[in-house]
Protein backbone atom coordinates (compact mmCIF):
# COMPACT_ATOMS: atom_id res chain seq x y z
CA UNK A 1 0.00 0.00 0.00
CA UNK A 2 1.35 3.56 -0.86
CA UNK A 3 2.20 5.36 2.02
CA UNK A 4 1.25 9.24 1.10
CA UNK A 5 2.33 10.61 4.38
CA UNK A 6 5.33 8.97 3.65
CA UNK A 7 6.29 10.49 0.28
CA UNK A 8 4.59 13.65 1.43
CA UNK A 9 7.29 14.51 3.48
CA UNK A 10 9.72 13.54 1.59
CA UNK A 11 8.48 15.56 -1.20
CA UNK A 12 8.62 18.52 1.25
CA UNK A 13 11.94 17.90 2.50
CA UNK A 14 13.27 17.98 -1.15
CA UNK A 15 11.94 21.28 -1.92
CA UNK A 16 13.14 22.65 1.67
CA UNK A 17 16.52 21.50 0.68
CA UNK A 18 16.35 22.41 -2.99
CA UNK A 19 15.40 25.94 -1.77
CA UNK A 20 17.93 25.75 0.60
CA UNK A 21 20.43 25.69 -2.19
CA UNK A 22 18.86 28.31 -4.40
CA UNK A 23 19.43 30.62 -1.43
CA UNK A 24 21.52 32.96 -0.79
CA UNK A 25 24.37 31.40 1.82
CA UNK A 26 26.70 34.05 3.35
CA UNK A 27 29.52 31.17 4.24
CA UNK A 28 29.46 29.54 0.20
CA UNK A 29 28.80 32.01 -1.91
CA UNK A 30 28.40 31.18 -5.59
CA UNK A 31 31.85 30.08 -7.50
CA UNK A 32 33.09 29.47 -10.95
CA UNK A 33 34.60 26.25 -9.44
CA UNK A 34 31.36 25.18 -7.42
CA UNK A 35 29.12 22.36 -8.97
CA UNK A 36 26.16 24.25 -8.55
CA UNK A 37 27.46 27.06 -11.00
CA UNK A 38 28.14 24.94 -13.38
CA UNK A 39 24.60 22.89 -12.62
CA UNK A 40 22.57 26.10 -13.44
CA UNK A 41 24.88 27.71 -16.71
CA UNK A 42 24.14 24.09 -18.43
CA UNK A 43 20.59 24.37 -17.34
CA UNK A 44 20.62 28.41 -18.71
CA UNK A 45 22.42 27.54 -22.00
CA UNK A 46 19.68 26.16 -23.75
CA UNK A 47 17.41 28.89 -22.75
CA UNK A 48 19.99 31.56 -23.48
CA UNK A 49 20.23 30.34 -27.63
CA UNK A 50 16.94 30.13 -27.70
CA UNK A 51 16.64 33.38 -27.11
CA UNK A 52 19.67 34.58 -28.71
CA UNK A 53 17.15 35.44 -32.16
CA UNK A 54 15.45 38.02 -29.90
CA UNK A 55 17.55 40.80 -28.56
CA UNK A 56 15.03 42.15 -26.04
CA UNK A 57 14.07 38.25 -24.42
CA UNK A 58 18.07 37.48 -24.56
CA UNK A 59 19.33 40.67 -22.65
CA UNK A 60 15.72 40.17 -19.90
CA UNK A 61 16.70 36.62 -19.27
CA UNK A 62 20.89 36.95 -19.33
CA UNK A 63 20.45 39.77 -16.48
CA UNK A 64 17.68 38.25 -14.54
CA UNK A 65 20.61 35.47 -14.60
CA UNK A 66 23.28 37.76 -13.79
CA UNK A 67 21.27 38.97 -10.92
CA UNK A 68 20.64 35.61 -9.46
CA UNK A 69 24.15 34.78 -9.50
CA UNK A 70 25.16 38.02 -8.01
CA UNK A 71 22.69 37.43 -5.51
CA UNK A 72 23.95 34.10 -4.45
CA UNK A 73 27.25 35.87 -4.41
CA UNK A 74 26.67 38.37 -2.48
CA UNK A 75 23.01 38.27 -1.32
CA UNK A 76 20.06 41.37 -0.87
CA UNK A 77 22.75 43.50 -2.12
CA UNK A 78 22.23 42.67 -6.14
CA UNK A 79 19.37 45.51 -5.49
CA UNK A 80 22.25 48.08 -4.92
CA UNK A 81 23.83 47.16 -8.35
CA UNK A 82 20.73 47.84 -9.73
CA UNK A 83 19.94 50.97 -8.13
CA UNK A 84 23.45 52.07 -9.26
CA UNK A 85 23.38 51.12 -12.59
CA UNK A 86 19.84 53.35 -12.81
CA UNK A 87 21.45 56.11 -11.55
CA UNK A 88 24.58 56.35 -13.98
CA UNK A 89 22.21 55.15 -16.43
CA UNK A 90 20.08 58.35 -15.92
CA UNK A 91 23.05 60.45 -15.37
CA UNK A 92 24.36 59.43 -18.78
CA UNK A 93 21.07 60.40 -20.52
CA UNK A 94 21.65 64.53 -18.88
CA UNK A 95 25.34 64.12 -19.87
CA UNK A 96 23.94 63.25 -23.67
CA UNK A 97 21.25 65.99 -23.43
CA UNK A 98 22.95 68.78 -22.18
CA UNK A 99 24.01 71.48 -24.10
CA UNK A 100 26.80 73.30 -22.12
CA UNK A 101 30.25 71.22 -21.25
CA UNK A 102 29.73 72.60 -17.78
CA UNK A 103 26.58 70.94 -17.33
CA UNK A 104 28.05 67.77 -18.30
CA UNK A 105 30.81 68.08 -16.83
CA UNK A 106 28.76 68.73 -13.36
CA UNK A 107 26.61 65.83 -14.39
CA UNK A 108 29.91 63.41 -14.61
CA UNK A 109 31.42 64.55 -11.69
CA UNK A 110 27.85 63.69 -9.93
CA UNK A 111 27.84 60.15 -10.92
CA UNK A 112 32.20 59.61 -10.23
CA UNK A 113 31.39 60.94 -6.61
CA UNK A 114 28.15 59.14 -5.94
CA UNK A 115 29.78 55.63 -6.81
CA UNK A 116 33.47 56.44 -4.82
CA UNK A 117 30.90 57.50 -2.05
CA UNK A 118 29.04 54.22 -2.03
CA UNK A 119 32.76 52.11 -2.53
CA UNK A 120 34.41 54.50 -0.16
CA UNK A 121 31.99 53.40 2.56
CA UNK A 122 31.54 49.98 1.89
CA UNK A 123 35.82 49.23 1.83
CA UNK A 124 36.81 52.35 3.32
CA UNK A 125 34.60 53.43 6.31
CA UNK A 126 36.22 51.52 9.20
CA UNK A 127 39.89 51.96 7.35
CA UNK A 128 39.44 55.59 8.17
CA UNK A 129 37.56 55.54 11.07
CA UNK A 130 40.23 53.45 12.37
CA UNK A 131 43.12 55.71 11.65
CA UNK A 132 41.50 58.60 12.39
CA UNK A 133 40.73 57.35 16.12
CA UNK A 134 44.32 56.27 16.42
CA UNK A 135 45.39 59.90 15.95
CA UNK A 136 43.31 61.23 18.70
CA UNK A 137 43.37 58.45 20.72
CA UNK A 138 39.70 57.85 20.49
CA UNK A 139 37.61 54.57 21.25
CA UNK A 140 37.21 52.94 17.79
CA UNK A 141 34.16 50.66 17.29
CA UNK A 142 33.94 48.83 13.92
CA UNK A 143 30.75 49.52 11.68
CA UNK A 144 29.04 46.37 11.01
CA UNK A 145 30.05 46.87 7.60
CA UNK A 146 29.30 44.00 4.81
CA UNK A 147 31.85 44.57 1.61
CA UNK A 148 29.78 43.09 -1.50
CA UNK A 149 31.25 41.17 -3.74
CA UNK A 150 32.61 42.89 -6.96
CA UNK A 151 32.02 46.49 -5.97
CA UNK A 152 35.39 47.57 -7.03
CA UNK A 153 34.96 46.23 -10.25
CA UNK A 154 31.64 47.06 -11.38
CA UNK A 155 32.62 50.27 -9.48
CA UNK A 156 35.11 50.98 -11.58
CA UNK A 157 33.25 49.77 -14.83
CA UNK A 158 30.44 52.44 -14.35
CA UNK A 159 32.81 55.51 -13.93
CA UNK A 160 34.41 54.26 -17.38
CA UNK A 161 30.80 54.55 -18.78
CA UNK A 162 29.86 57.86 -17.35
CA UNK A 163 33.41 59.34 -18.37
CA UNK A 164 33.08 58.16 -21.66
CA UNK A 165 29.53 59.24 -22.77
CA UNK A 166 30.86 62.98 -21.24
CA UNK A 167 33.82 62.80 -23.75
CA UNK A 168 31.94 61.22 -26.65
CA UNK A 169 33.51 57.97 -26.80
CA UNK A 170 30.01 56.36 -26.90
CA UNK A 171 26.26 57.21 -26.67
CA UNK A 172 24.33 56.08 -23.74
CA UNK A 173 21.97 52.67 -24.30
CA UNK A 174 18.93 53.79 -25.48
CA UNK A 175 17.27 51.69 -22.63
CA UNK A 176 18.59 51.07 -19.12
CA UNK A 177 18.42 47.68 -19.11
CA UNK A 178 21.13 47.64 -21.87
CA UNK A 179 23.36 49.12 -19.66
CA UNK A 180 21.94 46.93 -16.92
CA UNK A 181 22.98 43.65 -18.66
CA UNK A 182 26.46 45.05 -19.44
CA UNK A 183 27.07 46.40 -15.85
CA UNK A 184 25.48 43.17 -14.15
CA UNK A 185 27.25 40.68 -17.11
CA UNK A 186 27.83 37.44 -14.71
CA UNK A 187 31.46 36.15 -15.89
CA UNK A 188 32.90 39.48 -15.60
CA UNK A 189 30.55 40.36 -12.71
CA UNK A 190 32.39 39.58 -9.12
CA UNK A 191 36.10 39.51 -9.90
CA UNK A 192 36.41 41.46 -13.24
CA UNK A 193 38.19 41.77 -16.22
CA UNK A 194 36.71 45.05 -15.78
CA UNK A 195 34.85 45.13 -18.95
CA UNK A 196 34.54 48.83 -21.19
CA UNK A 197 31.69 49.82 -22.54
CA UNK A 198 32.48 51.23 -25.74
CA UNK A 199 34.23 47.51 -26.39
CA UNK A 200 31.23 45.57 -24.93
CA UNK A 201 28.10 47.43 -25.68
CA UNK A 202 28.57 47.29 -29.69
CA UNK A 203 28.65 43.26 -29.54
CA UNK A 204 25.21 43.28 -27.79
CA UNK A 205 23.99 45.85 -30.18
CA UNK A 206 25.28 43.38 -32.90
CA UNK A 207 23.76 40.11 -31.20
CA UNK A 208 26.09 37.83 -33.07
CA UNK A 209 25.64 34.09 -32.61
CA UNK A 210 28.53 32.53 -31.03
CA UNK A 211 30.66 30.71 -33.89
CA UNK A 212 31.95 26.70 -33.35
CA UNK A 213 35.38 28.30 -32.86
CA UNK A 214 34.45 30.82 -29.83
CA UNK A 215 32.44 28.20 -28.34
CA UNK A 216 35.29 25.69 -27.80
CA UNK A 217 37.86 28.28 -27.64
CA UNK A 218 35.66 29.28 -24.42
CA UNK A 219 35.61 25.52 -23.24
CA UNK A 220 39.11 25.05 -23.52
CA UNK A 221 39.91 28.06 -21.49
CA UNK A 222 37.76 26.80 -19.10
CA UNK A 223 39.54 24.53 -19.37
CA UNK A 224 42.62 26.17 -18.01
CA UNK A 225 41.13 28.15 -16.23
CA UNK A 226 39.72 24.94 -13.49
CA UNK A 227 43.05 23.51 -14.22
CA UNK A 228 44.92 26.85 -12.74
CA UNK A 229 42.01 27.53 -10.03
CA UNK A 230 41.05 24.19 -8.51
CA UNK A 231 44.09 22.11 -9.43
CA UNK A 232 47.16 24.21 -8.92
CA UNK A 233 46.45 27.41 -6.81
CA UNK A 234 44.60 25.56 -4.01
CA UNK A 235 46.54 22.30 -3.70
CA UNK A 236 49.86 25.21 -3.36
CA UNK A 237 48.01 26.92 -1.48
CA UNK A 238 47.64 24.73 1.61
CA UNK A 239 51.03 24.86 2.06
CA UNK A 240 51.46 28.69 1.30
CA UNK A 241 48.66 28.88 3.94
CA UNK A 242 51.22 27.83 6.72
CA UNK A 243 54.23 29.94 5.84
CA UNK A 244 52.03 33.49 6.16
CA UNK A 245 49.56 32.09 8.73
CA UNK A 246 52.70 31.97 11.19
CA UNK A 247 56.03 32.74 9.70
CA UNK A 248 58.05 32.77 13.23
CA UNK A 249 57.81 28.76 12.60
CA UNK A 250 59.68 28.09 9.67
CA UNK A 251 63.01 28.62 8.37
CA UNK A 252 64.70 30.57 5.42
CA UNK A 253 64.17 27.88 2.90
CA UNK A 254 60.87 27.16 4.11
CA UNK A 255 60.09 30.36 4.05
CA UNK A 256 61.21 31.36 0.44
CA UNK A 257 58.90 28.45 -0.81
CA UNK A 258 56.19 29.83 0.88
CA UNK A 259 56.86 33.59 -0.60
CA UNK A 260 57.49 31.82 -4.18
CA UNK A 261 54.19 29.26 -4.00
CA UNK A 262 51.94 32.64 -3.20
CA UNK A 263 53.76 34.13 -6.58
CA UNK A 264 52.54 31.50 -8.61
CA UNK A 265 49.33 30.79 -6.52
CA UNK A 266 47.76 34.67 -6.59
CA UNK A 267 48.72 34.13 -10.46
CA UNK A 268 46.78 30.93 -11.13
CA UNK A 269 44.03 31.87 -8.62
CA UNK A 270 42.91 35.02 -10.47
CA UNK A 271 44.34 34.27 -14.01
CA UNK A 272 42.44 30.91 -14.12
CA UNK A 273 39.11 32.90 -12.86
CA UNK A 274 40.02 35.61 -15.53
CA UNK A 275 39.94 32.69 -18.42
CA UNK A 276 36.86 30.64 -17.42
CA UNK A 277 35.30 34.28 -17.20
CA UNK A 278 36.35 35.05 -21.05
CA UNK A 279 35.81 31.75 -21.61
CA UNK A 280 32.16 31.60 -20.25
CA UNK A 281 31.93 34.98 -22.45
CA UNK A 282 32.87 33.55 -25.35
CA UNK A 283 30.53 30.55 -25.59
CA UNK A 284 27.73 33.06 -25.23
CA UNK A 285 29.23 34.95 -28.35
CA UNK A 286 31.18 38.02 -26.27
CA UNK A 287 34.83 39.14 -26.26
CA UNK A 288 35.61 40.72 -22.59
CA UNK A 289 39.91 40.77 -23.71
CA UNK A 290 42.91 38.96 -22.44
CA UNK A 291 43.39 39.65 -18.72
CA UNK A 292 46.64 38.51 -18.54
CA UNK A 293 49.54 37.28 -20.93
CA UNK A 294 52.42 35.11 -19.12
CA UNK A 295 53.17 38.48 -16.63
CA UNK A 296 56.24 36.28 -14.78
CA UNK A 297 58.00 36.93 -17.93
CA UNK A 298 58.39 40.47 -17.69
CA UNK A 299 62.02 42.13 -18.01
CA UNK A 300 60.66 45.61 -16.19
CA UNK A 301 57.97 46.49 -14.26
CA UNK A 302 56.60 48.27 -16.84
CA UNK A 303 56.09 45.35 -18.87
CA UNK A 304 55.38 43.57 -15.75
CA UNK A 305 52.11 46.03 -15.44
CA UNK A 306 51.36 45.53 -19.26
CA UNK A 307 50.94 41.69 -19.22
CA UNK A 308 49.22 41.48 -15.01
CA UNK A 309 45.66 42.22 -15.04
CA UNK A 310 45.62 44.19 -18.27
CA UNK A 311 41.68 45.45 -17.55
CA UNK A 312 42.99 47.12 -14.16
CA UNK A 313 46.37 48.51 -15.27
CA UNK A 314 45.05 50.18 -18.43
CA UNK A 315 41.86 51.59 -16.73
CA UNK A 316 43.95 53.42 -14.02
CA UNK A 317 46.25 54.34 -17.43
CA UNK A 318 43.10 55.79 -19.70
CA UNK A 319 40.90 57.13 -16.39
CA UNK A 320 43.59 58.23 -13.84
CA UNK A 321 47.19 58.58 -14.88
CA UNK A 322 46.56 60.04 -18.85
CA UNK A 323 43.75 62.61 -17.06
CA UNK A 324 46.25 63.69 -14.08
CA UNK A 325 48.93 64.54 -16.96
CA UNK A 326 50.47 61.32 -18.03
CA UNK A 327 54.12 62.29 -19.22
CA UNK A 328 52.88 65.40 -20.76
CA UNK A 329 54.00 67.72 -18.33
CA UNK A 330 57.91 66.94 -17.60
CA UNK A 331 60.05 64.43 -16.09
CA UNK A 332 59.05 64.72 -12.32
CA UNK A 333 55.16 65.12 -13.08
CA UNK A 334 55.26 62.17 -15.09
CA UNK A 335 57.43 60.17 -12.21
CA UNK A 336 54.46 61.81 -9.94
CA UNK A 337 52.11 60.85 -11.70
CA UNK A 338 53.19 56.68 -12.07
CA UNK A 339 53.12 57.06 -8.03
CA UNK A 340 50.12 58.75 -7.54
CA UNK A 341 48.33 56.12 -9.77
CA UNK A 342 50.15 52.86 -8.49
CA UNK A 343 49.17 54.29 -4.65
CA UNK A 344 45.49 54.48 -5.35
CA UNK A 345 45.77 51.48 -7.35
CA UNK A 346 47.11 49.51 -4.54
CA UNK A 347 44.23 51.01 -2.20
CA UNK A 348 41.64 50.13 -4.69
CA UNK A 349 42.85 46.50 -4.15
CA UNK A 350 42.07 46.87 -0.35
CA UNK A 351 41.46 49.21 2.68
CA UNK A 352 44.81 47.91 4.73
CA UNK A 353 48.24 50.12 4.81
CA UNK A 354 50.05 47.43 3.42
CA UNK A 355 47.88 47.50 0.27
CA UNK A 356 48.98 51.51 0.24
CA UNK A 357 52.72 50.48 0.85
CA UNK A 358 52.82 47.87 -2.03
CA UNK A 359 50.97 50.04 -4.71
CA UNK A 360 53.52 52.90 -3.32
CA UNK A 361 56.33 50.69 -4.22
CA UNK A 362 55.20 49.78 -7.28
CA UNK A 363 54.74 53.27 -8.36
CA UNK A 364 58.17 53.85 -7.25
CA UNK A 365 59.80 51.02 -8.99
CA UNK A 366 57.89 52.21 -12.05
CA UNK A 367 59.62 55.57 -11.39
CA UNK A 368 62.87 54.19 -11.23
CA UNK A 369 62.93 52.12 -14.20
CA UNK A 370 61.61 55.17 -16.41
CA UNK A 371 64.08 57.35 -14.89
CA UNK A 372 66.77 54.87 -15.89
CA UNK A 373 65.81 54.14 -19.44
CA UNK A 374 69.01 56.67 -20.75
CA UNK A 375 71.22 54.44 -19.26
CA UNK A 376 69.33 50.82 -20.28
CA UNK A 377 69.18 51.69 -23.72
CA UNK A 378 72.99 51.87 -24.36
CA UNK A 379 73.29 48.47 -22.22
CA UNK A 380 73.59 45.34 -24.87
CA UNK A 381 70.62 43.00 -25.11
CA UNK A 382 72.22 39.56 -24.59
CA UNK A 383 71.22 36.92 -22.71
CA UNK A 384 73.48 37.59 -19.59
CA UNK A 385 71.53 41.58 -19.59
CA UNK A 386 68.07 39.63 -20.38
CA UNK A 387 68.20 36.87 -17.75
CA UNK A 388 69.08 39.82 -14.88
CA UNK A 389 66.74 42.02 -15.88
CA UNK A 390 63.94 39.68 -15.72
CA UNK A 391 65.83 38.35 -12.30
CA UNK A 392 65.55 41.49 -10.75
CA UNK A 393 62.00 42.51 -11.88
CA UNK A 394 60.70 38.28 -10.84
CA UNK A 395 62.52 39.19 -7.25
CA UNK A 396 60.83 42.52 -6.32
CA UNK A 397 57.11 41.20 -7.70
CA UNK A 398 57.44 38.68 -5.45
CA UNK A 399 58.77 40.09 -2.67
CA UNK A 400 55.78 42.97 -2.78
CA UNK A 401 53.42 39.87 -3.19
CA UNK A 402 54.16 39.63 0.77
CA UNK A 403 53.20 42.90 1.71
CA UNK A 404 49.95 41.48 -0.23
CA UNK A 405 49.29 38.31 1.18
CA UNK A 406 50.62 38.90 5.08
CA UNK A 407 48.47 39.57 7.61
CA UNK A 408 50.24 42.81 8.73
CA UNK A 409 52.90 44.69 8.10
CA UNK A 410 55.25 43.13 10.32
CA UNK A 411 54.54 39.95 9.84
CA UNK A 412 55.86 40.86 6.27
CA UNK A 413 58.59 41.93 7.62
CA UNK A 414 59.44 38.38 9.77
CA UNK A 415 58.92 37.32 6.36
CA UNK A 416 61.25 38.88 3.94
CA UNK A 417 63.88 38.72 7.25
CA UNK A 418 63.63 35.25 7.19
CA UNK A 419 64.91 34.09 3.93
CA UNK A 420 67.39 36.49 4.11
CA UNK A 421 68.61 36.21 7.80
CA UNK A 422 67.95 32.08 8.06
CA UNK A 423 69.09 30.65 4.18
CA UNK A 424 70.92 27.50 4.53
CA UNK A 425 70.90 26.07 0.96
CA UNK A 426 71.49 22.58 2.10
CA UNK A 427 68.06 22.67 3.24
CA UNK A 428 66.62 22.40 -0.22
CA UNK A 429 66.80 18.97 -0.91
CA UNK A 430 65.13 18.52 2.46
CA UNK A 431 62.47 20.36 1.57
CA UNK A 432 61.68 18.49 -1.85
CA UNK A 433 61.74 14.98 -0.55
CA UNK A 434 59.31 16.32 2.26
CA UNK A 435 57.05 18.30 -0.22
CA UNK A 436 57.90 16.20 -3.68
CA UNK A 437 54.36 16.91 -5.14
CA UNK A 438 54.09 20.33 -4.52
CA UNK A 439 57.67 20.63 -5.86
CA UNK A 440 56.08 18.69 -8.73
CA UNK A 441 53.18 20.96 -9.11
CA UNK A 442 54.96 24.16 -8.74
CA UNK A 443 58.00 22.97 -11.44
CA UNK A 444 55.42 22.04 -14.27
CA UNK A 445 54.01 25.49 -13.37
CA UNK A 446 56.64 27.53 -14.03
CA UNK A 447 57.64 25.58 -17.50
CA UNK A 448 54.47 26.06 -18.82
CA UNK A 449 54.19 29.86 -18.02
CA UNK A 450 57.91 30.75 -19.50
CA UNK A 451 56.93 28.49 -22.95
CA UNK A 452 56.17 30.72 -25.77
CA UNK A 453 53.15 31.94 -26.08
CA UNK A 454 52.78 30.90 -29.36
CA UNK A 455 52.62 27.05 -28.17
CA UNK A 456 49.41 27.54 -25.86
CA UNK A 457 48.23 29.43 -28.96
CA UNK A 458 48.96 26.41 -31.21
CA UNK A 459 47.12 23.98 -28.17
CA UNK A 460 43.85 25.79 -28.41
CA UNK A 461 44.00 25.35 -32.33
CA UNK A 462 44.61 21.68 -31.84
CA UNK A 463 42.21 21.59 -29.39
CA UNK A 464 39.70 23.27 -31.26
CA UNK A 465 40.57 21.81 -34.61
CA UNK A 466 40.20 17.90 -32.68
CA UNK A 467 36.90 15.94 -32.56
CA UNK A 468 34.72 16.07 -30.08
CA UNK A 469 35.86 12.62 -28.37
CA UNK A 470 39.08 14.20 -27.92
CA UNK A 471 37.38 17.50 -26.32
CA UNK A 472 35.73 14.92 -23.59
CA UNK A 473 39.10 13.47 -23.01
CA UNK A 474 40.60 16.57 -22.42
CA UNK A 475 37.99 17.61 -20.01
CA UNK A 476 37.29 14.27 -18.19
CA UNK A 477 41.59 14.30 -17.32
CA UNK A 478 41.12 17.86 -16.12
CA UNK A 479 38.09 17.22 -14.48
CA UNK A 480 39.66 13.75 -12.74
CA UNK A 481 43.41 15.92 -11.71
CA UNK A 482 41.04 18.41 -9.67
CA UNK A 483 39.17 15.45 -7.89
CA UNK A 484 42.29 13.90 -7.42
CA UNK A 485 44.07 16.56 -5.80
CA UNK A 486 41.34 19.12 -5.26
CA UNK A 487 41.47 20.48 -0.80
CA UNK A 488 38.15 19.88 1.29
CA UNK A 489 36.57 22.23 0.28
CA UNK A 490 35.62 24.84 -2.45
CA UNK A 491 38.03 28.13 -2.04
CA UNK A 492 37.03 31.67 -2.89
CA UNK A 493 39.05 33.36 -5.28
CA UNK A 494 41.32 35.63 -3.85
CA UNK A 495 40.05 38.63 -5.88
CA UNK A 496 36.54 38.51 -4.82
CA UNK A 497 37.79 40.05 -0.93
CA UNK A 498 38.48 43.17 -3.34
Amino acid sequence: MINFSNMWQDATLALRNIGEMLSYDPSAPMLFSSGLFWLLFILMLPVYVALKGSRGKMVLFVVLFSLYFYYKSSGLFFLMLMGTSWIDWMISRGIHRAQTRRVRLAWMWLSIIISLSILGYFKYANFFLWNWNRMVEGNFQPLDVILPVGISFYTFQSISYVVDVYKKRIRPTRRWIDYLFFLSFFPALVAGPIVRADYFLPQLEKNERPTSAMVWSGLWLIIIGIIKKALIADYIAQYNDLIFNDPALYTGVQTLMGVLGYTMQIYCDFSGYSDMAIGLALIMGFRLGINFNAPYQSRSLTEFWRRWHISLSSWLRDYLYIPLGGNRKGTLRTYLNNFLTMLIGGLWHGAAWKFVFWGAMHGVGLAVHKACQPVLKRIPDNFLTVFISWALTFTYVSLLWVFFRAASFEDSILIIGNIFVDFRWDQIPQFAEARPEWCIMMGVLIVFHFLPTKWGEWAERMFVRSPWVIKFGVFLIAVQLVIEFMTSEVAPFIYFQF
